[in-house]
């Protein structure tokens, strides 16, 4: 057995405090040669937190019904190292940062403090845990460090507290692969985790465990103002004999890199700008103003300095009528349109002085900004939920076959280059690049029992049936117990003008025959058939059908403001039968 808890690592035990700039010269603030100034005298180390473990239970075995096929899971071994890793706290002030500015903070600390972290290549979560692979020389305690990011306009400071807090044992996760101890560490595997994520991160944009790369060539819009990115899933697994990396392919929704009239044209779906001469409508601010808010624009008007902002609001009136308080150089303050002003300050007649403005950064500072200076910012994922045409769309982006999906799996691999990633290479993994073979087994299917009569002249009643290629065919068979409805009605919540009378007729007509010939005959006409005007109505319609027909089992619902064309053929009107069927 592997010593799992060794003493803590060799070095000075006092706390200390330096400063330095972004520049890999390290502008050390602190007066005396070595850069650290003693702050605190400690001699008790910090004992190494107690980190719950989970027990796994056995497995019974392995299983043996079936046929026994080779697979291929999308699971690559990892080959780890014997030894440590040393894990350190870490404290950023200000805090509230985003991980990418606490990453950029953490990469400038490693390259200024030379002295302190020599050749180690450190990997940072983008929080607080960083993980090295030898230990830092500053003992047990603290060190505080001052870093400072080059902004626009002024540099901004922050104050970095490196803190110890264990070593971290690759031996008692070894250990428990191979089966000698029942408890998972699982900090050995955030490590490993933090190690793999760590360049990553850093390269791509990072969503969850996924990163994501801005599309090159192969755009997949998805209307007002979206667009798909594709990138992969990443994260280190045990498994039954070794660490694993598990990779798969991913796909989610950004917010396309445009002009914000574009992006505006897309959501109010606009096919020009030029259709729109006059002012926004109520309506089409406040869709408008639903997009936008919350996202990060740039400007484009002050040549290479692309400032950005994070849009709070849109204004009601447009920006030749827009105006705000503006200081005069002898102290005054006056009211100015942000058209004038654009015109005065920058000589830049706006084009579309007729369209609203951006409020951006805090609403009490009544910052506007022409909507034709303003640039949506690459990189931004939509959290808002996608339209049902848009959802259809990136359904439709992202569906692929298992031969695809092995193929671009293994492409993303080759393009990571796992085992010349030099933090990798620091802490000593190799990553396999072929996929994990194991073997599978081909259960066999249940069989489905159906109703309905087989042959008059055997008298079977009922009759079974296999799936093929894992489907079962509904085509001449009738469920095994029919429900019989007999009170049903329909609600049309889309308009008239679209889904007429005799469409509905033909639905229905249609939903009878099918229910009848599946076993679940429909009987009768709907009990209640009506057009709702708006969605005020559908409460008062259901709490209406609820209260006036006590027996009522179904009401069929149309909302698609499509029509109703497509939705009268047999096999889209034979799933509905088999939902209903499936819930009564």
């Amino acid at each position: 057995m592997y010593p799992v808890a060794p003493p803590p690592p060799p070095g000075p035990t006092t706390s200390t405090a330096v400063g330095a700039t972004g520049n890999t010269g390290s502008n050390v603030v602190a007066s005396n040669t070595m850069g650290l100034v003693p702050a605190q005298q400690t001699h008790t180390p910090p004992q190494p937190p107690d980190l719950p473990m989970f027990a796994c239970p056995r497995r019974p075995n392995i299983g043996r019904e079936g046929r026994v096929i080779g697979l291929r899971a999308n699971h690559f071994q990892i080959t780890m190292p014997r030894g440590y890793v040393h894990h350190y706290d870490i404290n950023i002030q200000p805090d509230k940062c985003p991980r990418k500015v606490n990453r950029e903070i953490i990469e400038t600390m490693v390259h200024a403090y030379s002295k302190i972290f020599g050749t180690l290549k450190p990997v940072f979560d983008g929080r607080n845990n960083l993980y090295t692979r030898d230990p830092l020389p500053i003992g047990t305690d603290k060190l505080e460090l001052e870093v400072i990011l080059p902004g626009e306009g002024k540099d901004r400071v922050f104050r970095v507290v490196i803190k110890w807090v264990a070593q971290v044992s690759l031996f008692a996760l070894e250990e428990a692969l191979e089966g000698r101890t029942r408890q998972i560490p699982y900090d050995a595997i955030l490590a490993l985790d933090v190690v793999m994520r760590h360049l990553p991160s850093m390269t791509y944009t990072p969503v969850g465990r996924s990163f994501f790369s801005s599309p090159d060539g192969y755009y997949h819009p998805l209307g007002g103002g979206r667009e798909v990115w594709f990138g992969f899933h990443q994260s280190v697994r045990p498994s039954q004999w070794k660490m694993m990396l598990n990779i798969d392919v991913s796909a989610t929704a950004f917010y396309k890199a445009q002009p914000v009239i574009e992006f505006m044209c897309e959501v109010l779906d606009l096919r020009d700008i030029n259709d729109q001469r006059k002012p926004l409508t109520d309506s089409q601010r406040v869709k408008f103003t639903k997009e936008i808010k919350g996202l990060k624009i740039e400007i484009t008007h002050c040549g290479t300095m692309r400032r950005k902002y994070r849009v709070c609001n849109v204004t009601r009136k447009p920006a030749q009528m827009q105006s705000f308080p503006l200081q005069l150089e002898n102290g005054q303050t006056v009211e100015c349109t942000v058209s004038k002003y654009f015109l005065d300050k920058y000589k830049m007649k706006l084009r579309y002085p007729h369209l609203p403005c951006l409020q951006v950064g805090q609403e009490h500072k009544h910052t506007y900004l022409p909507l034709e200076v303003c640039n949506i910012v690459a990189g931004q994922r939509c959290i808002k939920k996608l339209t049902d045409m848009q959802t259809s769309t990136m359904i439709k982006a992202t569906a692929r076959s298992a031969p695809d999906r092995e193929r671009e799996i293994n492409n993303l691999v080759r393009r990571a280059d796992f085992n010349n990633d030099s933090y990798v290479q620091e802490f000593g993994l190799t990553i396999s690049n072929n996929m994990m073979e194991v073997r599978g087994r081909i259960l066999p299917p249940p069989k489905l029992q159906y109703g309905g009569r087989v042959s008059s002249l055997s008298g079977q009643t009922k009759q079974q049936a296999l799936p093929n290629q894992g489907v079962w065919d509904m085509r001449g068979k009738q469920f095994f117990t029919g429900v019989e409805i007999r009170v049903w009605a329909i609600a049309c919540f889309a308009p008239q003008r679209t889904v007429r009378e005799d469409a509905l007729r033909a639905f229905t007509s249609q939903l009878q025959k099918i229910s009848n010939d599946a076993g679940m005959p429909i009987i009768g006409q709907p009990c209640f058939c009506k057009y709702a005007t708006g969605p005020d109505q559908v409460e008062p319609m259901f709490r209406y059908l609820k209260s006036t027909f006590q027996a009522l089992q179904l009401v069929i619902v149309q909302f698609s403001l499509e029509g109703i064309k497509s939705y009268t053929k047999p096999d889209f009107v034979g799933n509905g039968i088999l939902k209903v069927q499936i819930r009564n």
